[in-house]
């Protein structure tokens, strides 16, 4: 097992009894360890601290960089990094999303995502009528298989 694999193999033990999880995990030739985390509940600077020292301790209990040569960085993704994985999605139920789609001639969605199945997700737009000032607004609700998305961002409202 090299040392990447090891560390990797270290993360769950890091992450126990927390709600926080694993978006990606880089490794830079320069032994550059980028772990970016998310979190149920939102993910804080305490959580980072917290599983970032515990990864260092367990890397160097296990003696792989006798010398120190590597470094290591735990952060989230940042906002406007695109959601990876359905926990994700489940997170994000209620806030609006703009996604890209696979196929190249479709144009782009937004919309508030209201349902997140195994396989498809549910975004809904209120849309108002120009024929009366008294009609009601429509409901639109666009349905979308995950493997159709190509990029899904959560829009940030100001």
């Amino acid at each position: 097992m090299t040392n990447h694999e090891q560390i990797e193999s270290f993360l769950p033990e890091c992450l126990e009894g927390s709600d926080c999880f694993v978006v990606t995990f880089k490794v830079k030739p320069t032994n550059n360890y980028k772990i970016y985390l998310d979190s149920d509940s939102g993910l804080t600077l305490e959580k980072c601290l917290k599983v970032n020292r515990a990864l260092r301790r367990l890397i160097e209990d296990a003696g792989l960089y006798p010398e120190g040569d590597f470094s290591l960085e735990v952060s989230s993704p940042g906002v406007e990094a695109p959601l990876k994985l359905h926990r994700q999605y489940v997170k994000n139920i209620g806030r609006s999303l703009e996604i890209e789609l696979n196929e190249e001639e479709a144009l782009g969605v937004t919309g508030k995502l209201v349902v997140v199945e195994e396989d498809r997700i549910i975004l809904e737009n209120t849309v108002k009528q120009k024929k009366s000032i008294k009609t009601e607004p429509v409901v639109i609700k666009t349905e979308i298989q995950l493997s159709d998305i190509k990029t899904a961002t959560v829009v940030i409202e100001f």
